[in-house]
């Protein structure tokens, strides 16, 4: 399937439907081909979170256990 980039503007949601059900769009602009619109498969989503939050390890940096007063005390120290 083709498209103008004025089509895929003003139908986008038609055009990405047509992508969900299988096929390749090719968008032009003054009729030279400027993107691809392709349909993804399971193959092309990793099994593994791609965001960045996620369990962290932290090292063990042997520092002190401070209660939030401390902290406030620091922190007040800083200048805040």
């Amino acid at each position: 399937m083709e498209t103008t980039a004025r089509e895929f503007n003003q139908k986008s949601s038609q055009i990405l439907a047509a992508a969900a059900r299988g096929e390749t769009i090719t968008v032009t602009k003054n009729g030279t081909a400027v993107a691809r619109v392709v349909p993804i498969t399971d193959d092309d989503i990793p099994p593994y979170p791609t965001d960045p939050m996620g369990a962290i390890e932290l090292p063990d940096l042997d520092l002190p256990d401070l209660t939030d007063d401390e902290i406030d005390d620091v922190l007040r120290g800083m200048g805040s």
